[in-house]
């Protein structure tokens, strides 16, 4: 009995010692720290969530929108310092209805301030981000 009280102290010990090595580590991989992420609520009960990434001197620009309803089409255009860059269209899928609109722009001297903006064929609901970018 006491040589198993000792191996499951033992067991213990060792799993708190992996746990604690654990914490203390390397972080999980993220979100890169130069990365510029907004979010926010659409004109219903959509979310958007806006990331300028730098990217070999030019700029990833991801455009994302969870609706949780897969199915709809969403009409999206991107601008730039107040110029259209990327148009496209986009169908929400599964698991979590949601869609993922992504360009590499190239990167123009000083900020770049981008607009994000989807529309829903079916409901008309808006998502509009907006970041702005130093890099």
């Amino acid at each position: 009995m006491a040589q198993v009280t000792r191996r499951t102290r033992l067991a213990s010990i060792a799993g708190f010692a992996l746990s604690a090595a654990m914490l203390t580590g390397a972080p999980l991989v993220s979100a890169n720290d130069a990365d510029i992420i907004r979010r926010g609520d659409c004109t219903a009960s959509s979310d958007w969530k806006l990331k300028l990434s730098p990217e070999n001197g030019r700029i990833e620009v991801e455009f994302e929108v969870d609706q949780n309803r897969n199915g709809d089409t969403w009409d999206i255009r991107l601008k730039r310092d107040g110029v259209v860059v990327a148009t496209g269209a986009r169908t929400t899928t599964g698991p979590s209805g949601s869609f993922e609109f992504r360009r590499v722009i190239s990167e123009s001297a000083g900020s770049d301030s981008f607009i994000a903006r989807a529309v829903n064929r079916r409901t008309g609901e808006v998502c509009r981000g907006t970041a702005t970018s130093n890099f």
